[in-house]
């Protein structure tokens, strides 16, 4: 789920869009070529367009197998696993709206929780 906050004018806005990671890689096909070219060099491309969602994983894989991660700590971890801290920044998005990720905020820190299955 992604939620959207702030005005237009002098209008609110408060918009909730849900989307599944399915809706997520379809988002990732669409940005710039530049902006996808250091995914591609992260990692062999699998078949059928499956980059990002390997690489989507990997970032889960990440996560739970430290169980929590401090979100400057984690965005350090993506960048290098990504191969940029722009592809960082969105999987830190998509973790922090996964149903799997439950973020605590300690002394001003968020921490990011691998939510056992």
């Amino acid at each position: 789920m992604l939620r959207i906050k702030g005005s237009i004018g002098d209008w609110p806005v408060d918009l909730t869009v849900e989307m599944d990671d399915a809706d997520w890689a379809r988002l990732a096909q669409n940005l710039p070529a530049a902006a996808a070219a250091p995914v591609a060099d992260a990692a062999p491309a699998p078949a059928a367009g499956a980059p990002v969602d390997q690489l989507w994983l990997a970032a889960q894989d990440l996560l739970r197998r430290s169980g929590s991660s401090e979100g400057p700590q984690l965005l350090d971890e993506l960048a290098a696993l990504a191969g940029s801290s722009g592809a960082a920044k969105g999987l830190l998005v998509r973790l922090r709206h996964s149903p799997k990720v439950k973020i605590d905020v300690r002394e001003g820190v968020q921490v990011f929780n691998w939510v056992k299955e």
